[in-house]
Protein backbone atom coordinates (compact mmCIF):
# COMPACT_ATOMS: atom_id res chain seq x y z
CA UNK A 1 0.00 0.00 0.00
CA UNK A 2 1.40 3.62 -0.82
CA UNK A 3 2.68 5.42 1.99
CA UNK A 4 1.15 8.64 0.04
CA UNK A 5 -1.95 7.33 -0.38
CA UNK A 6 -4.35 9.32 2.11
CA UNK A 7 -6.40 8.10 4.78
CA UNK A 8 -10.13 8.09 2.53
CA UNK A 9 -7.76 6.07 -0.19
CA UNK A 10 -6.31 3.62 1.69
CA UNK A 11 -10.16 2.97 3.48
CA UNK A 12 -11.53 3.20 -0.39
CA UNK A 13 -8.91 0.69 -1.14
CA UNK A 14 -9.54 -1.95 1.79
CA UNK A 15 -12.83 -2.00 1.28
CA UNK A 16 -12.44 -2.14 -2.29
CA UNK A 17 -10.92 -5.52 -1.99
CA UNK A 18 -13.03 -6.61 0.82
CA UNK A 19 -15.99 -6.15 -1.33
CA UNK A 20 -14.22 -7.69 -4.21
CA UNK A 21 -13.77 -11.11 -1.82
CA UNK A 22 -17.63 -10.90 -0.71
CA UNK A 23 -18.67 -10.66 -4.40
CA UNK A 24 -16.55 -13.71 -5.29
CA UNK A 25 -18.07 -15.65 -2.52
CA UNK A 26 -21.90 -14.59 -3.33
CA UNK A 27 -21.10 -15.46 -6.88
CA UNK A 28 -19.66 -18.62 -6.00
CA UNK A 29 -22.73 -19.26 -3.46
CA UNK A 30 -25.06 -17.99 -6.69
CA UNK A 31 -23.89 -20.41 -8.60
CA UNK A 32 -23.88 -23.42 -6.04
CA UNK A 33 -27.47 -22.53 -4.82
CA UNK A 34 -28.13 -22.47 -9.56
CA UNK A 35 -27.00 -25.93 -9.55
CA UNK A 36 -28.69 -27.32 -7.09
CA UNK A 37 -31.88 -26.02 -7.90
CA UNK A 38 -31.52 -27.49 -11.31
CA UNK A 39 -30.44 -30.65 -9.61
CA UNK A 40 -33.02 -30.56 -7.45
CA UNK A 41 -35.55 -29.64 -10.76
CA UNK A 42 -34.17 -32.62 -12.89
CA UNK A 43 -34.35 -35.34 -9.34
CA UNK A 44 -38.49 -33.93 -9.20
CA UNK A 45 -38.50 -34.47 -13.26
CA UNK A 46 -37.04 -38.17 -12.57
CA UNK A 47 -39.68 -39.00 -10.11
CA UNK A 48 -42.41 -37.43 -12.52
CA UNK A 49 -41.04 -39.69 -15.49
CA UNK A 50 -41.40 -42.99 -12.72
CA UNK A 51 -44.80 -41.48 -11.67
CA UNK A 52 -46.37 -41.72 -15.22
CA UNK A 53 -44.88 -44.95 -16.09
CA UNK A 54 -46.45 -46.67 -13.06
CA UNK A 55 -49.34 -44.94 -13.86
CA UNK A 56 -49.37 -46.71 -17.44
CA UNK A 57 -48.85 -49.79 -16.23
CA UNK A 58 -51.76 -49.24 -13.70
CA UNK A 59 -53.73 -48.11 -17.01
CA UNK A 60 -53.24 -51.08 -18.38
CA UNK A 61 -53.84 -53.47 -15.66
CA UNK A 62 -57.09 -51.37 -15.49
CA UNK A 63 -58.25 -52.14 -18.70
CA UNK A 64 -57.85 -56.03 -18.37
CA UNK A 65 -59.59 -56.05 -15.42
CA UNK A 66 -62.60 -54.38 -17.36
CA UNK A 67 -61.99 -57.12 -19.81
CA UNK A 68 -62.30 -59.88 -17.45
CA UNK A 69 -64.99 -58.96 -15.81
CA UNK A 70 -66.90 -58.14 -18.96
CA UNK A 71 -66.04 -61.48 -20.83
CA UNK A 72 -67.30 -63.41 -17.13
CA UNK A 73 -70.78 -61.34 -16.62
CA UNK A 74 -71.35 -60.16 -20.08
CA UNK A 75 -72.20 -57.19 -17.53
CA UNK A 76 -71.55 -53.67 -19.38
CA UNK A 77 -70.91 -51.95 -16.32
CA UNK A 78 -67.62 -54.09 -16.26
CA UNK A 79 -66.57 -52.52 -19.32
CA UNK A 80 -66.16 -48.76 -17.16
CA UNK A 81 -62.40 -49.44 -16.65
CA UNK A 82 -61.56 -50.36 -20.15
CA UNK A 83 -63.24 -47.37 -21.33
CA UNK A 84 -61.72 -45.16 -19.08
CA UNK A 85 -57.93 -46.62 -19.36
CA UNK A 86 -58.49 -46.18 -23.41
CA UNK A 87 -59.27 -42.74 -22.86
CA UNK A 88 -56.58 -41.64 -20.57
CA UNK A 89 -53.48 -43.38 -22.33
CA UNK A 90 -52.92 -40.87 -24.75
CA UNK A 91 -52.24 -38.09 -22.39
CA UNK A 92 -50.17 -40.08 -19.74
CA UNK A 93 -48.03 -40.70 -23.26
CA UNK A 94 -47.94 -37.65 -24.19
CA UNK A 95 -46.59 -36.36 -20.70
CA UNK A 96 -44.05 -39.05 -20.80
CA UNK A 97 -42.69 -37.91 -24.36
CA UNK A 98 -43.03 -34.04 -23.05
CA UNK A 99 -40.88 -35.38 -20.22
CA UNK A 100 -38.05 -37.06 -22.09
CA UNK A 101 -38.01 -34.64 -25.22
CA UNK A 102 -33.93 -34.45 -24.28
CA UNK A 103 -33.21 -38.43 -24.10
CA UNK A 104 -33.38 -39.92 -27.32
CA UNK A 105 -33.14 -43.30 -25.95
CA UNK A 106 -36.42 -42.82 -23.98
CA UNK A 107 -37.98 -41.44 -27.04
CA UNK A 108 -37.53 -44.90 -28.81
CA UNK A 109 -38.66 -46.82 -25.60
CA UNK A 110 -41.83 -44.65 -25.17
CA UNK A 111 -42.93 -45.26 -28.54
CA UNK A 112 -42.18 -49.23 -28.38
CA UNK A 113 -44.11 -49.10 -25.05
CA UNK A 114 -46.89 -46.80 -27.56
CA UNK A 115 -47.12 -49.95 -29.98
CA UNK A 116 -47.79 -52.25 -27.15
CA UNK A 117 -50.45 -50.63 -25.56
CA UNK A 118 -52.13 -50.62 -28.69
CA UNK A 119 -51.50 -54.20 -29.22
CA UNK A 120 -53.12 -55.02 -25.79
CA UNK A 121 -55.80 -52.90 -26.13
CA UNK A 122 -56.86 -54.32 -29.65
CA UNK A 123 -56.83 -58.01 -28.08
CA UNK A 124 -58.71 -56.62 -25.17
CA UNK A 125 -61.18 -54.89 -27.74
CA UNK A 126 -61.35 -58.57 -29.88
CA UNK A 127 -62.21 -60.37 -26.83
CA UNK A 128 -64.84 -57.50 -25.87
CA UNK A 129 -66.64 -57.21 -29.23
CA UNK A 130 -66.93 -61.01 -29.43
CA UNK A 131 -68.68 -61.42 -25.89
CA UNK A 132 -71.27 -59.28 -27.15
CA UNK A 133 -71.70 -60.79 -30.41
CA UNK A 134 -72.34 -63.54 -28.59
CA UNK A 135 -69.66 -65.63 -28.81
CA UNK A 136 -67.83 -66.20 -25.93
CA UNK A 137 -65.93 -69.59 -26.19
CA UNK A 138 -64.34 -67.62 -28.84
CA UNK A 139 -63.22 -64.84 -27.29
CA UNK A 140 -61.85 -67.33 -24.41
CA UNK A 141 -59.81 -69.27 -26.89
CA UNK A 142 -58.02 -65.98 -27.57
CA UNK A 143 -57.47 -65.42 -24.00
CA UNK A 144 -56.47 -68.78 -23.43
CA UNK A 145 -53.65 -67.95 -26.69
CA UNK A 146 -51.70 -66.17 -24.13
CA UNK A 147 -51.49 -63.31 -26.62
CA UNK A 148 -52.33 -60.61 -23.82
CA UNK A 149 -49.77 -61.96 -21.55
CA UNK A 150 -47.55 -61.82 -24.20
CA UNK A 151 -47.66 -57.58 -25.06
CA UNK A 152 -48.16 -57.28 -20.60
CA UNK A 153 -44.86 -58.65 -20.14
CA UNK A 154 -43.03 -57.22 -22.78
CA UNK A 155 -44.70 -53.74 -21.75
CA UNK A 156 -43.32 -54.25 -17.99
CA UNK A 157 -40.19 -55.20 -19.29
CA UNK A 158 -39.92 -52.43 -21.32
CA UNK A 159 -41.37 -50.18 -18.21
CA UNK A 160 -39.09 -51.65 -16.25
CA UNK A 161 -35.96 -50.70 -18.77
CA UNK A 162 -37.55 -46.83 -18.68
CA UNK A 163 -37.26 -46.75 -14.83
CA UNK A 164 -33.71 -47.86 -14.40
CA UNK A 165 -32.75 -45.41 -17.03
CA UNK A 166 -34.37 -42.86 -15.01
CA UNK A 167 -32.72 -44.26 -11.77
CA UNK A 168 -29.54 -44.08 -13.20
CA UNK A 169 -29.58 -40.39 -14.08
CA UNK A 170 -31.16 -39.85 -10.73
CA UNK A 171 -28.04 -40.97 -9.22
CA UNK A 172 -25.56 -39.19 -11.36
CA UNK A 173 -27.82 -35.85 -10.62
CA UNK A 174 -27.23 -36.36 -6.98
CA UNK A 175 -23.46 -37.41 -7.32
CA UNK A 176 -23.86 -34.03 -8.72
CA UNK A 177 -25.34 -31.93 -6.32
CA UNK A 178 -23.28 -33.44 -3.46
CA UNK A 179 -19.91 -32.76 -5.55
CA UNK A 180 -21.65 -28.70 -5.99
CA UNK A 181 -22.61 -28.71 -2.20
CA UNK A 182 -18.92 -29.57 -1.02
CA UNK A 183 -17.53 -26.97 -3.60
CA UNK A 184 -19.87 -23.95 -2.57
CA UNK A 185 -18.59 -24.83 1.29
CA UNK A 186 -14.96 -25.23 0.57
CA UNK A 187 -15.34 -21.67 -1.95
CA UNK A 188 -16.96 -20.01 1.15
CA UNK A 189 -15.57 -20.94 4.12
CA UNK A 190 -11.96 -20.46 2.00
CA UNK A 191 -13.27 -17.26 0.73
CA UNK A 192 -14.33 -16.18 4.25
CA UNK A 193 -11.29 -16.83 6.05
CA UNK A 194 -9.28 -14.92 3.14
CA UNK A 195 -11.15 -12.08 3.27
CA UNK A 196 -10.82 -11.93 6.92
CA UNK A 197 -7.35 -11.76 7.21
CA UNK A 198 -7.80 -9.23 4.37
CA UNK A 199 -9.10 -6.96 6.48
CA UNK A 200 -7.11 -7.48 9.94
CA UNK A 201 -3.99 -6.64 8.19
CA UNK A 202 -5.21 -3.95 6.49
CA UNK A 203 -6.76 -2.65 9.75
CA UNK A 204 -3.50 -2.69 11.01
CA UNK A 205 -1.37 -1.39 8.69
CA UNK A 206 -4.23 1.82 7.92
CA UNK A 207 -4.31 2.33 12.14
CA UNK A 208 -0.45 2.58 12.22
CA UNK A 209 -0.28 4.78 9.03
CA UNK A 210 -3.09 6.83 10.71
CA UNK A 211 -1.09 7.28 14.28
CA UNK A 212 1.98 8.60 12.61
CA UNK A 213 0.15 11.10 10.96
CA UNK A 214 -2.31 12.58 13.45
CA UNK A 215 0.63 12.47 15.96
CA UNK A 216 1.73 15.33 13.19
CA UNK A 217 -1.11 17.06 12.94
CA UNK A 218 -2.18 17.55 16.59
CA UNK A 219 0.88 19.94 17.11
CA UNK A 220 -0.42 22.16 14.16
CA UNK A 221 -3.72 21.65 15.32
CA UNK A 222 -2.09 23.13 18.60
CA UNK A 223 -0.43 26.37 16.88
CA UNK A 224 -3.21 27.15 14.86
CA UNK A 225 -5.60 26.70 18.03
CA UNK A 226 -3.54 29.44 19.64
CA UNK A 227 -4.21 31.86 16.82
CA UNK A 228 -7.98 31.39 16.50
CA UNK A 229 -8.39 31.91 20.28
CA UNK A 230 -6.89 35.99 19.72
CA UNK A 231 -9.01 36.17 16.46
CA UNK A 232 -12.02 35.02 17.81
CA UNK A 233 -11.71 37.36 20.82
CA UNK A 234 -11.34 40.19 18.57
CA UNK A 235 -13.77 39.73 16.56
CA UNK A 236 -16.70 39.31 19.62
CA UNK A 237 -16.07 42.69 20.83
CA UNK A 238 -16.06 44.09 16.82
CA UNK A 239 -19.23 42.29 16.92
CA UNK A 240 -20.46 43.49 20.21
CA UNK A 241 -20.26 47.13 19.05
CA UNK A 242 -21.97 46.42 15.32
CA UNK A 243 -24.58 45.06 16.92
CA UNK A 244 -25.38 47.80 19.32
CA UNK A 245 -25.36 50.41 16.66
CA UNK A 246 -28.02 48.58 14.27
CA UNK A 247 -30.31 48.02 17.44
CA UNK A 248 -30.27 51.69 17.65
CA UNK A 249 -30.56 52.52 13.56
CA UNK A 250 -33.73 49.82 13.27
CA UNK A 251 -35.64 51.86 16.58
CA UNK A 252 -35.33 54.55 14.24
CA UNK A 253 -36.71 53.08 11.08
CA UNK A 254 -39.59 51.38 12.78
CA UNK A 255 -40.59 54.87 14.42
CA UNK A 256 -40.61 55.93 10.46
CA UNK A 257 -42.49 53.14 9.18
CA UNK A 258 -44.80 53.43 12.08
CA UNK A 259 -45.68 57.01 10.67
CA UNK A 260 -45.82 55.82 7.39
CA UNK A 261 -48.50 53.86 7.48
CA UNK A 262 -50.64 55.91 9.86
CA UNK A 263 -50.45 58.75 7.04
CA UNK A 264 -51.18 55.92 4.56
CA UNK A 265 -54.20 54.44 6.66
CA UNK A 266 -55.48 58.24 6.81
CA UNK A 267 -54.78 58.46 2.77
CA UNK A 268 -56.81 55.14 2.76
CA UNK A 269 -59.99 56.37 4.73
CA UNK A 270 -60.07 59.46 2.52
CA UNK A 271 -60.32 57.27 -0.91
CA UNK A 272 -62.63 54.90 0.69
CA UNK A 273 -64.96 57.85 1.50
CA UNK A 274 -64.34 59.53 -1.48
CA UNK A 275 -65.10 56.34 -3.53
CA UNK A 276 -68.70 56.01 -1.21
CA UNK A 277 -69.17 59.49 -2.19
CA UNK A 278 -68.54 59.06 -6.12
CA UNK A 279 -70.92 55.67 -5.59
CA UNK A 280 -73.51 57.79 -4.51
CA UNK A 281 -73.39 60.17 -6.71
CA UNK A 282 -72.91 57.15 -9.29
CA UNK A 283 -76.54 56.09 -7.69
CA UNK A 284 -78.24 59.19 -7.34
CA UNK A 285 -77.46 59.36 -11.33
CA UNK A 286 -78.95 56.37 -11.81
CA UNK A 287 -82.31 57.29 -9.77
CA UNK A 288 -82.29 60.35 -11.70
CA UNK A 289 -82.12 58.52 -15.52
CA UNK A 290 -84.61 55.85 -13.98
CA UNK A 291 -86.87 58.72 -13.30
CA UNK A 292 -86.31 60.85 -16.31
CA UNK A 293 -87.24 56.95 -18.18
CA UNK A 294 -90.41 56.79 -15.68
CA UNK A 295 -91.45 60.76 -17.08
CA UNK A 296 -90.61 59.57 -20.52
CA UNK A 297 -92.97 56.74 -19.98
CA UNK A 298 -96.24 58.52 -18.00
CA UNK A 299 -95.64 60.76 -21.47
CA UNK A 300 -96.04 58.50 -23.64
CA UNK A 301 -98.97 56.30 -21.88
CA UNK A 302 -100.51 60.24 -21.82
CA UNK A 303 -100.38 60.60 -25.08
CA UNK A 304 -101.69 57.11 -25.84
CA UNK A 305 -104.32 58.00 -23.45
CA UNK A 306 -105.43 61.16 -25.21
CA UNK A 307 -105.00 59.34 -28.50
CA UNK A 308 -107.53 57.06 -27.23
CA UNK A 309 -109.65 59.83 -25.53
CA UNK A 310 -110.01 60.98 -29.39
CA UNK A 311 -110.69 57.63 -30.82
CA UNK A 312 -113.49 56.95 -28.00
CA UNK A 313 -115.08 60.51 -29.14
CA UNK A 314 -115.36 59.49 -32.55
CA UNK A 315 -116.72 56.13 -31.50
CA UNK A 316 -119.57 58.31 -29.56
CA UNK A 317 -120.28 60.19 -32.96
CA UNK A 318 -121.03 57.10 -34.80
CA UNK A 319 -122.94 55.85 -32.30
CA UNK A 320 -124.88 58.73 -32.30
CA UNK A 321 -125.21 58.46 -35.88
CA UNK A 322 -126.53 55.18 -35.27
CA UNK A 323 -129.21 55.68 -32.70
CA UNK A 324 -130.22 58.38 -35.33
CA UNK A 325 -131.13 55.82 -37.24
CA UNK A 326 -132.47 53.69 -34.92
CA UNK A 327 -134.52 56.13 -34.02
CA UNK A 328 -135.92 57.25 -36.83
CA UNK A 329 -136.89 53.32 -37.84
CA UNK A 330 -138.79 53.11 -34.24
CA UNK A 331 -140.86 56.29 -35.22
CA UNK A 332 -141.38 54.48 -38.47
CA UNK A 333 -142.37 51.09 -37.13
CA UNK A 334 -144.76 53.02 -34.52
CA UNK A 335 -146.83 55.24 -37.03
CA UNK A 336 -146.56 51.68 -39.07
CA UNK A 337 -147.83 49.83 -36.13
CA UNK A 338 -150.95 52.66 -35.97
CA UNK A 339 -151.38 52.17 -39.50
CA UNK A 340 -151.61 48.10 -39.30
CA UNK A 341 -153.99 48.91 -36.10
CA UNK A 342 -156.59 50.83 -37.57
CA UNK A 343 -156.54 48.33 -41.06
CA UNK A 344 -157.44 45.66 -38.69
CA UNK A 345 -160.25 47.53 -36.94
CA UNK A 346 -161.33 47.78 -40.74
CA UNK A 347 -161.27 44.56 -41.06
CA UNK A 348 -163.90 43.74 -38.29
CA UNK A 349 -163.29 39.94 -36.36
CA UNK A 350 -160.40 38.82 -38.87
CA UNK A 351 -157.93 41.65 -38.07
CA UNK A 352 -158.27 41.48 -34.59
CA UNK A 353 -155.24 38.97 -34.20
CA UNK A 354 -153.38 41.06 -36.41
CA UNK A 355 -154.48 43.95 -34.31
CA UNK A 356 -153.09 42.40 -31.24
CA UNK A 357 -149.52 42.04 -32.71
CA UNK A 358 -149.30 45.71 -34.07
CA UNK A 359 -150.16 46.75 -31.13
CA UNK A 360 -147.32 45.05 -29.29
CA UNK A 361 -145.15 45.80 -31.96
CA UNK A 362 -146.65 49.67 -31.40
CA UNK A 363 -145.41 48.79 -27.82
CA UNK A 364 -141.85 47.02 -28.71
CA UNK A 365 -141.30 50.67 -30.62
CA UNK A 366 -142.16 53.02 -28.49
CA UNK A 367 -139.59 51.57 -25.91
CA UNK A 368 -136.92 51.20 -28.68
CA UNK A 369 -137.24 54.96 -28.99
CA UNK A 370 -137.47 55.48 -25.74
CA UNK A 371 -134.06 53.53 -24.40
CA UNK A 372 -132.53 55.43 -27.52
CA UNK A 373 -132.97 58.28 -26.19
CA UNK A 374 -131.30 57.24 -22.80
CA UNK A 375 -128.56 56.17 -24.78
CA UNK A 376 -128.33 59.30 -26.44
CA UNK A 377 -128.03 61.16 -23.32
CA UNK A 378 -125.48 58.79 -21.57
CA UNK A 379 -122.97 59.02 -25.04
CA UNK A 380 -123.74 63.07 -24.81
CA UNK A 381 -122.02 62.18 -21.18
CA UNK A 382 -119.03 60.32 -22.45
CA UNK A 383 -118.54 62.91 -24.99
CA UNK A 384 -118.62 65.81 -22.03
CA UNK A 385 -116.11 63.71 -19.87
CA UNK A 386 -113.86 62.62 -22.81
CA UNK A 387 -113.64 66.49 -23.69
CA UNK A 388 -112.61 67.02 -20.16
CA UNK A 389 -109.92 63.72 -19.69
CA UNK A 390 -108.52 65.23 -23.04
CA UNK A 391 -107.90 68.71 -21.84
CA UNK A 392 -106.72 67.23 -18.07
CA UNK A 393 -104.25 65.12 -19.92
CA UNK A 394 -103.06 67.96 -22.42
CA UNK A 395 -102.34 69.63 -18.82
CA UNK A 396 -100.81 66.69 -17.08
CA UNK A 397 -98.23 66.66 -20.51
CA UNK A 398 -97.16 69.49 -19.93
CA UNK A 399 -96.33 69.06 -16.61
CA UNK A 400 -94.44 65.86 -17.88
CA UNK A 401 -92.64 67.68 -19.92
CA UNK A 402 -91.63 70.66 -17.53
CA UNK A 403 -90.74 67.66 -14.96
CA UNK A 404 -88.69 65.74 -17.68
CA UNK A 405 -86.45 69.26 -18.16
CA UNK A 406 -85.86 69.42 -14.43
CA UNK A 407 -84.51 65.86 -14.59
CA UNK A 408 -82.37 66.29 -16.83
CA UNK A 409 -80.87 69.29 -15.31
CA UNK A 410 -80.54 67.42 -12.05
CA UNK A 411 -79.02 64.50 -14.06
CA UNK A 412 -76.22 66.54 -15.50
CA UNK A 413 -75.35 68.13 -11.82
CA UNK A 414 -74.96 64.51 -10.27
CA UNK A 415 -72.66 63.56 -13.30
CA UNK A 416 -70.47 66.84 -12.61
CA UNK A 417 -70.87 65.82 -8.94
CA UNK A 418 -69.67 62.33 -9.60
CA UNK A 419 -66.87 63.28 -12.05
CA UNK A 420 -65.20 65.99 -9.61
CA UNK A 421 -65.48 63.27 -7.23
CA UNK A 422 -63.64 60.61 -9.21
CA UNK A 423 -60.59 63.35 -10.19
CA UNK A 424 -60.90 63.88 -5.75
CA UNK A 425 -60.59 59.89 -5.88
CA UNK A 426 -57.57 59.07 -8.21
CA UNK A 427 -55.62 62.11 -6.39
CA UNK A 428 -56.18 60.40 -2.83
CA UNK A 429 -55.20 56.81 -4.27
CA UNK A 430 -51.81 58.42 -6.05
CA UNK A 431 -51.25 60.16 -1.97
CA UNK A 432 -51.93 56.33 -0.55
CA UNK A 433 -49.80 54.54 -3.39
CA UNK A 434 -46.56 57.21 -2.66
CA UNK A 435 -47.02 56.60 1.33
CA UNK A 436 -47.12 52.73 0.92
CA UNK A 437 -44.14 52.57 -1.33
CA UNK A 438 -43.11 55.10 1.59
CA UNK A 439 -43.89 52.94 4.34
CA UNK A 440 -42.66 49.41 2.17
CA UNK A 441 -39.14 51.37 1.65
CA UNK A 442 -39.28 51.85 5.57
CA UNK A 443 -40.08 47.93 6.05
CA UNK A 444 -37.81 46.78 3.50
CA UNK A 445 -35.05 49.71 5.20
CA UNK A 446 -35.96 47.79 8.65
CA UNK A 447 -35.79 44.85 7.59
CA UNK A 448 -32.32 44.94 5.67
CA UNK A 449 -31.29 46.36 9.10
CA UNK A 450 -32.47 43.71 11.49
CA UNK A 451 -31.30 41.49 8.96
CA UNK A 452 -27.39 43.18 9.44
CA UNK A 453 -28.27 43.21 12.98
CA UNK A 454 -29.10 39.60 13.62
CA UNK A 455 -25.90 38.76 11.23
CA UNK A 456 -24.13 40.71 13.40
CA UNK A 457 -25.75 39.12 16.56
CA UNK A 458 -24.89 35.59 14.70
CA UNK A 459 -21.22 36.81 14.28
CA UNK A 460 -21.15 37.60 17.53
CA UNK A 461 -22.40 34.13 18.43
CA UNK A 462 -20.19 32.51 15.99
CA UNK A 463 -17.11 34.33 17.07
CA UNK A 464 -18.14 33.25 20.64
CA UNK A 465 -18.55 29.80 19.48
CA UNK A 466 -15.49 30.05 17.87
CA UNK A 467 -13.64 30.97 20.95
CA UNK A 468 -14.85 28.03 22.71
CA UNK A 469 -14.44 25.90 20.04
CA UNK A 470 -10.58 27.02 19.88
CA UNK A 471 -10.59 26.39 23.68
CA UNK A 472 -12.22 22.85 23.26
CA UNK A 473 -9.43 22.43 19.90
CA UNK A 474 -6.50 23.47 22.44
CA UNK A 475 -7.81 20.72 24.78
CA UNK A 476 -8.42 18.15 21.84
CA UNK A 477 -5.20 18.21 20.67
CA UNK A 478 -3.36 18.28 24.40
CA UNK A 479 -5.26 14.73 24.39
CA UNK A 480 -4.90 13.70 21.09
CA UNK A 481 -1.04 14.20 21.70
CA UNK A 482 -1.22 11.91 24.78
CA UNK A 483 -3.11 9.34 23.14
CA UNK A 484 -0.81 9.10 20.45
CA UNK A 485 2.39 8.71 22.16
CA UNK A 486 1.62 6.81 25.07
CA UNK A 487 -1.28 4.61 23.37
CA UNK A 488 -3.81 5.25 26.89
CA UNK A 489 -6.26 7.70 27.50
Amino acid sequence: MNQNWTFGRKLAFGFAVSSTFLIAIGIAAYWSISVLIATAGSVTHTQKVVERVSGLISLVKDAETGQRGYLLTGDPAYLEPFQTAVAGMPAVLSELRALSVDNADQQARISQAETLVNSKFNELKRTIDLRKAGHANEALKIVLTGEGKKYMDALRVLCGQINRQERVLLSKREADTDATSSNAKATIVVGTILCLLFVVGAGFTITRSLTERLGMAVGHVQSSSAELQAAATQQASGAKEQASAMSEISTTISELGVTSRQIAESARRVAQIAEQTATAARSGEGTVERGQEAIGGIRRQTDLVVSHMLDLGRKSQEIGAVLDIVSELAEQTNILAINATIEASGAGEAGRRFAVVAEEIRKLADRVAASTKGIRTQIDDVRGAVNTTVMATESGAKAVDQGARQFAEVAAAFKQIADLVTTTTEAVREIELSTKQQATAADQVRTAVSEVAQATQETETSSTQTLQTASQLAGLSMDLRRLVHSGTV
